[in-house]
């Protein structure tokens, strides 16, 4: 009787070592399937999300290139304020001399219709 009675416990310590070598055999594999599973269920998802970023940072980079172009079209403008001044200066003495022409003009128009016409006959 205690012959059987150590045959059943040998038994269920081989039986829960067995297990226990079965379950730490397989462990690494279980795990390696449930990553397998989980990447397969979320890249998808996160190429979508790199697409997304790489798209959204080419027009960020447009945007920041027109800003940037702006900004010194800007900086040229606000350096080139004594190039107005002069051109204002020109267009100013431009009207002056047109002015002037056109009276000048007019005048001269004047004395050719005043003037009495001499004729030789």
């Amino acid at each position: 009787m205690e012959d059987q009675e150590m045959q059943l416990k040998v038994r269920r310590v081989t039986d829960k070592f067995t297990e226990s070598m079965y379950v730490l055999a397989n462990e690494p594999s279980v795990a390696l399937y449930r990553l397998q599973e989980h990447v397969r269920r979320s890249l998808p998802e996160l190429v979508q999300h790199k697409t997304d970023m790489q798209s959204w940072e080419e027009q960020s980079q447009g945007a920041i290139y027109t800003v940037e172009y702006a900004c010194s079209a800007v900086k040229s403008m606000t350096n080139s304020s004594m190039y107005f001044k002069n051109i204002d200066s020109l267009l100013r003495q431009a009207i002056t001399m047109k002015e002037q022409i056109s009276n000048s003009q007019g005048r001269s128009y004047c004395k050719i219709f005043i003037r009495p016409v001499h004729t030789s006959l």
